[in-house]
């Protein structure tokens, strides 16, 4: 056997080890018993660190400067290379007993929140969190080195490859000039338009479920390989061919249920779609958070916002409910997914305000992992900072920096993949339509295929072949273009 060859070998059972690792959060996350959780935090813990043993041992090393030698690859067989040796280059910089402590710490931290989120109790979890942010900064520490960035920069790297605060900056200092007068606009032009109303609930869970899989199906959930479940906080995990995705109901409101949903859907789409030749290799998985985060922002924001998709949905959500009258028509549904508030919460955040609390978030978690935020000075600025982007301030806790469980859970860098992959979404979004005008018209029919056929094509397919920023020039012609963004919020928010 070639080195290559037993390197796919061996990848491919670290592949085994982190669908198993899925589905056992998945499990913590929805159905298991709250006296099981020191059980599975040893559980994780160990298998992580056998995963990282695997990765970093040396024959690894061995074995990929005697693959890298071979000129003989195929284009996806260099790719999967390079993808191996990022993940090598990742492991090797971290000693195995740290990474089980973070694992361990991290599944206290996320029970210990759990209960601290609702009850708005922060100093409840505030030793657990310094405990997570004291092993991530010796992570970040050892990272950096190796990948020659800052250890902030070690952290965002293994959500968003080869990410760096020198292209994210500019980006999000702009998107914050321009949202506070943007965001103004839009109130001002909403103002003189017929108010948007939540018709009369209450909307039983068991219902939103029910319209939540019927929508899902119509997107192109495979219900033969996924399933959706309740959780604390919405997410898309499991393992390969084995997708789960989970949201949470509030049976007074049953937009953010809703479209929770969708926005897993996307995530799972992007699964689903990923090369079945490459799958369980580095190069089959998707291509970073940030391109993950524009596939359900895509299918949630971009296309399930739109005018068509409510003209198809409003019955359906009429009939789920038994709804009568005209807060049920597709009008008032449609301007109630639209409307613009400045709103505590990030996951029910409108589409204009949404990057304020990001970039908060990035700001945030940027001072952190460098020293320059202490944890006990968390919940202030937070609070400062959602005032000074939004003119709002948390009344408590749990609307300010408990709300969301990235850090709880150990998950530094991952927040700026959120507007980032937004900002793909606009872009990618365009170009669809202008490839297939008729994307636009099917969605109004409830037929998603014309728009998951060209994401197949463009995206979901190409798996980790290419870089983000090659993977958005191929499909779209250009590297992320934040005018882009910008252009589609004002035609939405102020041109119609």
């Amino acid at each position: 056997m070639s080195p290559y060859n037993h390197l796919e070998d061996h990848f491919a059972r670290i592949g085994n080890l982190d669908d198993a690792v899925g589905l056992l959060h998945w499990d913590m996350s929805t159905i298991m018993p709250k006296g099981g959780a020191g059980a599975r935090a040893e559980q994780m813990a160990t298998l992580r660190r056998l995963r990282h043993s695997l990765v970093a041992a040396p024959e690894v090393a061995d074995l990929l400067n005697e693959a890298e030698a071979n000129n003989n690859l195929a284009p996806w067989q260099e790719a999967n290379l390079a993808e191996m040796r990022r993940a090598q280059i990742h492991a090797s910089a971290v000693e195995g007993k740290l990474i089980e402590a973070l694992s361990k710490a991290c599944a206290a931290c996320e029970m210990i929140w759990r209960e601290a989120r609702p009850a708005a109790d922060f100093a409840r979890v505030r030793p657990a969190l310094t405990e997570i942010l004291r092993l991530g900064r010796e992570v970040a520490a050892a990272k950096a080195e190796i990948l020659e960035c800052s250890p902030y920069e070690a952290l965002l790297d293994e959500w968003e490859p080869g990410g760096r605060t020198h292209a994210i900056d500019p980006v999000f200092d702009d998107l914050a000039n321009f949202l506070p007068d943007f965001t103004d606009q839009v109130l001002e032009a909403q103002a003189k338009s017929p108010p948007a109303r939540l018709p009369k609930g209450p909307f039983p869970a068991e219902k939103q479920r029910m319209l939540g899989e019927k929508l899902m199906a119509k997107l192109g959930f495979d219900f033969e390989r996924g399933r959706l479940d309740q959780s604390h906080h919405p997410f898309c995990g499991g393992a390969t061919d084995d997708v789960r995705i989970t949201t949470r109901y509030d049976e007074n409101d049953f937009v953010e249920g809703l479209m929770a949903i969708l926005h897993e859907t996307g995530h799972a789409l992007y699964e689903f779609g990923l090369p079945k030749d490459w799958q369980r290799q580095p190069v089959g998985r998707a291509r970073g958070m940030a391109m993950h985060e524009s596939q359900s922002l895509l299918i949630e924001m971009q296309a399930c916002r739109t005018k068509e998709f409510m003209m198809y949905a409003a019955p359906l959500m009429r009939k789920a409910f038994g709804g009568r009258g005209p807060d049920w028509g597709a009008s008032n549904l449609h301007r109630l997914y639209t409307r613009v508030q400045r709103s505590f919460i990030r996951t029910e955040a409108d589409e204009v305000t949404y990057p304020a609390h990001v970039i908060l978030r990035y700001r945030l978690e940027k001072a952190m992992v460098v020293g320059d935020l202490e944890i006990a000075d968390l919940p202030g600025a937070f609070n400062d900072g959602l005032e000074a982007l939004l003119g709002i301030r948390p009344p408590d806790d749990a609307k300010g920096c408990l709300q969301d469980i990235h850090w709880y859970a150990g998950a530094w860098g991952y927040f700026p993949t959120y507007t980032l992959g937004a900002i793909a979404a606009a872009q990618l979004f365009e170009a669809a339509k202008k490839a297939n005008p008729e994307i636009l018209p099917s969605i109004g029919r409830g037929d998603f295929a014309p728009l998951l056929t060209w994401l197949r094509t463009n995206i979901h397919s190409k798996g980790s072949l290419q870089s983000m920023p090659d993977l958005l020039v191929a499909a779209t012609g250009r590297k992320l273009d934040p005018k882009t963004y910008k252009s589609h919020l004002k035609e939405r928010y102020l041109n119609t």
